[in-house]
């Protein structure tokens, strides 16, 4: 695909994805504590909003009280103000609290200070889902709380402790949202491995590429690259952000990386097993972001220079082209090919990382679904083309083919 072409599609997807943000905004339910709680979501996570509203009306409120309500929890632990003393009893019987209106804990900032600040709202909407939702929120919230809490005084130190933290944060909202899918009768119930690994994969990811911005978390850092990784690379794990040590820095993000890269498979294995196609796009939408974030992570020194993610453009084309697993199939052959071309041969973790990447190429290929799509890393002068798009009075000049489609759907 040419760059023109590439160019495009980026910029037909951009407006279908603002049009599609601006409706979900005219949907929101009028019920106080429903409207705050789909305004919220929008506030917390826009790009989990506009998946969420793919699903159907009862299953789409199930998951969007399950988000938040993780949410809330973890903006408790991840008040670093808070004395440990305080956080631990909270964490531990949040689950408890979300069955009390009554119940407030101020905790966090900004959009997330509003959040706990109004958690009656939340729980209020929780009260009105099926129980089969409230027992499958209720279980999950109490592990996480739990697990939270014993990583709450001990550090990641081993690959071990790494996974285990993944999966009390991320790897349990893999086998709640198998749980909600299955007692919403749309899917099948998943094993715990793979609806593990689909939250491992997410979690690892974004601890991957927000390590500047918690490593200088104020008051103080909290940190989950494991000990047994980093201390290959330097001294402290703080020391990777300094220019000096760029090349071990590097050496230690493509560890991390091929770390990550171990839940691929059993992620493609999962959605390919889904029947209902709005759970589907639901799941794949952020896998495919995350082999994708892994791509533009990996040998990418910026990650300890600033916010490395995948840019507007692209993000609108993978939320507008994902429909089937042809479309994962091709989008994880893709960006895999694209890491695999990133490759030192003289880095350290270079053979294990070959050996996963052509893992995920090899399954991808076998699935006899391959197309090609074009995705490409590489930034554009067009990244925030459209950031006002709702702002103007007239609709901004753009090619023939985006004019269109935006006469058609307006």
């Amino acid at each position: 695909m040419g760059a023109a072409q590439s160019k495009a599609k980026e910029m037909v997807a951009l407006v279908k994805l603002r049009v599609a943000a601006w409706r979900i905004k005219r949907q929101i339910p009028s019920q106080q504590h429903w409207a705050f709680c789909y305004d919220m979501l929008q506030k917390v996570s826009r790009s989990f909003a506009l998946v969420i509203q793919q699903l159907g009306p009862e299953l789409r409120n199930a998951v969007c009280i399950f988000y938040l309500v993780l949410r809330a929890l973890d903006t408790v632990e991840d008040d670093t103000s808070i004395p440990t003393e305080v956080k631990l009893p909270i964490l531990q019987d949040f689950y408890r609290h979300i069955y009390n209106p009554d119940w407030h804990f101020p905790s966090g900032t900004s959009h997330y200070r509003v959040l706990m600040d109004n958690f009656r709202l939340l729980s209020t909407a929780f009260l009105e889902l099926d129980q089969g939702y409230q027992m499958t929120i209720e279980d999950i919230t109490r592990r996480m709380g739990a697990g939270m809490a014993i990583f709450i005084c001990q550090e990641v130190e081993t690959v071990d402790d790494y996974n285990e933290y993944c999966h009390y944060v991320a790897g349990l909202v893999g086998y709640g949202l198998s749980r909600l899918f299955h007692a919403a009768g749309t899917e099948d119930l998943a094993s715990d491995e793979l609806s593990n690994s689909m939250g491992l994969f997410l979690q690892k990811t974004n601890i991957i590429r927000d390590y500047l911005e918690d490593i200088n978390e104020i008051p103080r850092c909290r940190m989950f690259w494991p000990r047994e990784i980093w201390s290959k690379y330097a001294d402290n794990l703080e020391d990777l952000k300094y220019e000096e040590n760029s090349e071990k820095a590097v050496q230690c993000l493509n560890n991390m990386v091929t770390n990550a890269l171990i839940h691929a498979k059993d992620c493609l294995q999962y959605m390919s097993a889904l029947k209902d196609n709005t759970n589907f796009r639901f799941c794949a939408i952020p896998q495919i972001m995350a082999i994708g974030t892994c791509a533009i992570c990996y040998n990418n020194v910026d990650v300890f220079r600033g916010v490395v993610k995948i840019r507007r453009g692209l993000t609108a084309r993978i939320f507008d082209e994902t429909k089937s697993m042809s479309d994962v199939y091709s989008a994880f052959y893709e960006f895999s090919s694209l890491l695999e071309s990133k490759i030192a041969d003289n880095d350290p973790s270079s053979a294990l990382t070959r050996e996963r990447v052509d893992a995920i190429k090899k399954t991808c290929k076998s699935s006899g679904l391959l197309k090609r799509r074009g995705y490409d890393l590489e930034k554009t002068q067009y990244r925030h083309m459209l950031a006002d798009l709702y702002q103007q009075p007239v609709l901004p000049k753009f090619p023939d083919e985006v004019r269109s489609w935006y006469d058609a759907v307006i």
